[in-house]
């Protein structure tokens, strides 16, 4: 008996089951302009070859999202993983993302240049044979044994603590995968990518949502690369390198441990910089930038306790405070408001401000209400000779914000949740999921907002970091890494609930769904153990500087 299928760009198709997604693209025709990886069927993300049996709605879904481009990236490394175990006999492990792509380093240690190039060369091999990527339903334990069998133990011992059983797995040429959702039907969807030698390793490019049909220009940022050098010694000291051997420490009860340990860590780095800005005697202004959910407020704080400790007397305002009324605020292309804008801010009144108390004088800080959308009266501030100002917000290191002070008296720190630990070798959590959680629990306790809310204003902030943020991120005089190795454990109990309030009718339930899916692998630790002092506190509350 025939099913009726209903397109959501319009129009409905009788088919007789069972049909895929695939199929109904050669009928339909639907999107044959983009590029097509994957499918809604009734709200939820199915692979293309996902076999319908019932009247349904669907939605096609192309790497102009976050979710088709993370089925896109699933089935690239993937394929990156099959070409180094062809051409290089071992494995491949995705250590963190670097200029709109993945750093990989082979399972033993570093890869030449010359064999990323043998590497590249089967990459190009796979997938110009179009493979197909085949899903398997298959028993926890003989998952586990397939896996320990590929020598990928992290994997297998993941699965384990995840406890699902069954497991759904991919099959690609006689090699399994396990990722944490869908991929494409076959390695020929796999058109734009390429292979390039860096460093120790090798940098995995691929397309981006602003990007989606060619890839973005290779710029690897120095400075970003000495910081992931530097996370991955934290690990080491941590004894942690991917999501399963955290769950391992938690079981063994070192839970809290861990997380004292990470906080140390925080503040040795808080340290060094703090030294830093005062080893000259130059220094009058500190500038805090980084995007959205980066813990600038409380790495200010945390700064000015460090700063006082070595005799300063510091002063940090949050440039927050300093928005534009809601209805001054500029709008981008479809008429929203752009919260990202530098314009955003009152940039006169922030110079004003600098210029009065660098001079020793003192001025009236104002107070954004975000829920009313205007500034109101705020507290008074005054600096003596000496002192230093720190200043915090999105646009710190855009010289437009800090035009009135001379460079000579800056000193200018880039903060992010630059990198986490991964779930397995080839499933990484990434720094935009780590902002966005933390931005999730964030809003919804401060500023009231539901999570449909923030996750539907979250490609604008992403747009915004593009585009006023990330281009100056190398003029730093400092980078500081703000992720913790127990922040995402922490966060689950806390954004879980919020996540699953999104609606299946919702334009957010698929990013909702995304994100509670990567949730289940990640093991749980309780707040209390976080010290009320942490980056974590400005997200889940009861900190020391609220």
């Amino acid at each position: 008996m025939p099913i009726s299928v209903k397109v959501s760009t319009g129009g409905s198709y009788s088919f007789d089951p069972p049909v895929t997604g695939q199929d109904i693209l050669n009928k339909v025709g639907a999107g044959l302009d983009r590029n097509i990886v994957a499918w809604h069927v009734n709200h939820y993300l199915r692979p293309l070859d996902w076999l319908l049996h019932d009247d349904a709605l669907v939605d096609f879904v192309d790497t102009a999202s976050f979710e088709g481009m993370s089925v896109y990236r699933g089935a690239l490394t993937f394929v990156l993983s099959l070409a180094c175990r062809g051409a290089l006999g071992e494995g491949i492990s995705v250590r963190h993302s670097i200029s709109d792509g993945y750093y990989c380093e082979l399972q033993s240690g570093p890869i030449s240049p010359e064999q990323t190039r043998i590497v590249k060369e089967a990459v190009e091999f796979i997938i110009g044979r179009d493979l197909p990527i085949k899903r398997e339903v298959l028993a926890l334990d003989v998952a586990r044994r397939i896996f320990e069998d590929q020598n990928e133990p992290d994997t297998a011992n993941l699965l384990k603590y995840a406890g699902m059983d069954p497991v759904i797995l991919n099959e690609c040429d006689g090699v399994y995968g396990f990722f944490h959702g869908p991929l494409a039907p076959s390695t020929g969807y796999l058109s734009s990518w390429d292979l390039v030698p860096f460093r120790e390793g090798m940098v995995l490019r691929f397309p981006t949502v602003a990007s989606p049909r060619e890839l973005p220009p290779f710029k690897p940022a120095e400075k970003l690369a000495g910081v992931f050098r530097e996370y991955g010694e934290w690990l080491q000291i941590l004894g942690v390198k991917t999501m399963e051997s955290l769950h391992c420490q938690i079981t063994a009860g070192k839970g809290k441990e861990l997380v004292l340990v990470s906080e140390a860590l925080h503040s040795q780095k808080l340290d060094r910089m703090s030294e830093r800005i005062v080893s000259g005697g130059k220094i009058r202004l500190v500038c805090i930038s980084g995007p959205s959910g980066s813990g600038k407020t409380t790495s200010a704080a945390r700064l000015s306790i460090h700063l006082r400790a070595l005799g300063f007397r510091p002063v940090a305002i949050s440039l927050d405070d300093y928005f534009v009324d809601r209805k001054k605020t500029p709008r981008d292309k479809e008429g929203n408001y752009d919260f990202e804008s530098i314009d955003a801010l009152d940039l006169d009144l922030v110079n004003e401000h600098l210029v009065a108390l660098l001079e020793g004088g003192s001025v009236a800080v104002p107070r954004f209400n975000f829920i009313t959308g205007s500034r109101g009266p705020g507290h008074e501030v005054h600096l003596e000779k000496g002192d230093i100002l720190i200043i915090e917000g999105i646009h710190g290191l855009n010289n437009r914000l800090t035009c009135s002070v001379p460079d000579p008296l800056k000193f200018r720190i880039y903060i992010s949740p630059l990198t986490g630990i991964s779930l397995d070798r080839h499933n990484r959590t990434s720094t935009t999921d780590n902002r966005l959680l933390r931005r999730l629990v964030r809003d919804h306790r401060l500023r009231g907002k539901s999570a449909e809310t923030t996750l539907a204003q979250w490609p604008s902030v992403i747009r915004g970091a593009q585009k006023y943020i990330f281009p100056y991120q190398e003029q730093a005089d400092e980078m500081f890494n703000s992720a913790l190795v127990h922040e995402l454990s922490v966060l689950k109990g806390y954004a879980e609930p919020l996540l699953r309030t999104v609606s299946e009718e919702s334009p957010a339930f698929g990013e909702a769904q995304r994100l509670l899916n990567i949730s289940r692998y990640i093991p749980y630790i309780p707040a209390d153990f976080v010290p009320d002092n942490s980056i974590l506190r400005e997200f889940i509350g009861g900190g020391c500087f609220e």
